[in-house]
């Protein structure tokens, strides 16, 4: 079943505490799919009144906030054998290249790398823990924590909800030219396939005439005993 489709099941209060718990345990270090629950839910707050979308963005925010905080604390406490530890429970998140490549970036832009990884679904997921393990100052990872926590949550959940508004609208005004270029998409497409296929079988043609051989000229080229009666005349 779709993200989408399931949390239409499932109660308003429901569906806050769900974001704000997988976005909370993916900003702590465990790899969920907290962008994709996020997006899902926004869209359908934007389609159904009982979700409120400034409740819906605090509880992301919330979530994202708290879980990196844990997961700061964790990785402080945890050190690096905390790193080897999770690339054997998760080889595919925590591998020593993907636990590389974030190194270099903390290295790189300090406490940037904290604000601006949580738009990328790879620093998400190491932005705590990772700042805790190489001991970054906590009021740093706290200002890069909170705002890149509203900025990115709030503001996905704004932008989402916007857009299901006005598509909803749009859709239901121009449903008639939805079906129309639907199908002119679907003629034209018809129409390119068949003159590609048309153009192909013209130069496989070319290409077998091109290979047989011309008849050889048999009267060019006489036969030994004709040649030897016409010498003997």
């Amino acid at each position: 079943m779709h993200v989408q489709e399931w949390l239409e099941t499932v109660p308003a209060m429901a569906v806050y505490v769900l974001v704000g718990v997988v976005i909370g345990l993916e900003s702590l270090g465990i790899p969920l799919p907290g962008e994709i629950v996020l997006v899902s839910s926004a869209l359908l707050a934007s389609q159904h009144g009982d979700i409120n979308p400034w409740v819906l963005g605090a509880c992301a925010t919330a979530g994202a906030i708290i879980g990196d905080s844990i997961g700061y604390a964790i990785g402080r406490r945890g050190g690096r054998p905390l790193l080897t530890w999770c690339g054997g429970k998760f080889p595919k998140h925590f591998s020593a290249a993907n636990i590389a490549l974030a190194e270099r970036s903390f290295q790189k832009w300090g406490m940037w790398a904290v604000f601006f990884g949580r738009f990328v679904a790879l620093l998400r997921i190491f932005a705590g823990p990772l700042a805790g393990v190489l001991r970054m100052p906590y009021w740093k990872f706290l200002i890069a924590n909170v705002f890149g926590g509203i900025l990115w949550a709030g503001g996905t959940t704004a932008v989402i909800y916007s857009v299901g508004v006005v598509a909803e609208a749009w859709l239901k005004r121009f449903s008639w030219l939805g079906l129309v270029l639907a199908v002119l998409v679907g003629l034209t497409s018809m129409l390119i396939l068949k003159n590609r296929a048309k153009k192909a079988a013209e130069r496989s043609e070319c290409a077998t005439g091109a290979e047989t051989p011309a008849p050889a000229d048999v009267s060019a080229e006489a036969s030994p005993t004709v040649q030897v009666g016409a010498a003997q005349k």
